[in-house]
């Protein structure tokens, strides 16, 4: 889904001529801590609540503050998930939206983006996660997914990334099925590393533990 297509946002926009006051008390009116500045239809930055309370006089304009304005923004051509990667790396509770032109076209809240995020991953819908563990040329998604669908179950998301401290590759897919023990055991059966999963069952303890104590009885 891309920026542009997303329902349309009710947050204002600030000009440059508007009070240092004023846009405190529409961003407190509005729950967040930053709001885009547009002189006209024309994007100029987005100021932020620290900024603005680092002014002198709050009878100030705005146009007084420009150096210190923040130039993110996203086309509205963007996928959303972008917005999302800038908000979370810039501290962001909004991220502005222009167009080709440098037009502001609207705005998107920090927790808006989160809302859409959990709708694009389907995590409303019934299902469970399960988070592999292996070295990066151990990974196959065919393989994957064939252990899974051997369980009645089918795999609607599939996310992977590393581990700074091991190196090693963690894989977090999501099915749609809420109880996993079956696919967990399986997984575990092919050696699989099953760092942690999430469904609607309990894999108790006792279950484990005698699982284990088989294990090192067959060992013997």
């Amino acid at each position: 889904m891309l920026t542009g297509e997303l329902p349309s946002q009710t947050l204002p926009s600030l000009r440059p001529e508007d009070k240092i006051y004023q846009a405190l008390q529409m961003m407190n009116d509005n729950q967040v801590t930053h709001l885009p500045v547009a002189d006209g239809e024309d994007y100029v930055g987005l100021v932020s609540e620290d900024d603005l309370m680092q002014a002198e006089n709050e009878n100030d304009s705005l146009a007084d503050l420009t150096q210190a304005f923040g130039n993110v923004s996203v086309k509205n051509s963007d996928h959303f998930l972008k917005a999302l990667q800038k908000a979370a790396e810039n501290g962001l509770s909004v991220v502005p939206i222009i167009d080709e032109e440098n037009k502001l076209v609207g705005s998107l809240a920090y927790n808006d983006l989160l809302k859409h995020a959990s709708d694009f991953l389907s995590l409303q819908a019934p299902g469970a996660l399960i988070v592999l563990e292996m070295d990066n040329n151990q990974y196959s998604f065919n393989e994957i997914s064939k252990l899974v669908e051997t369980n009645d179950a089918q795999i609607t998301q599939l996310n992977t990334s590393s581990d700074p401290e091991t190196g090693l590759m963690q894989v977090t897919i999501r099915v749609n099925k809420p109880e996993v023990s079956d696919i967990v055991a399986t997984f575990q059966r092919y050696e699989y590393n099953v760092k942690y999963y999430f469904g609607e069952e309990i894999y108790t303890n006792e279950l484990r533990s005698n699982y284990e104590n088989l294990m090192n009885y067959l060992k013997i």
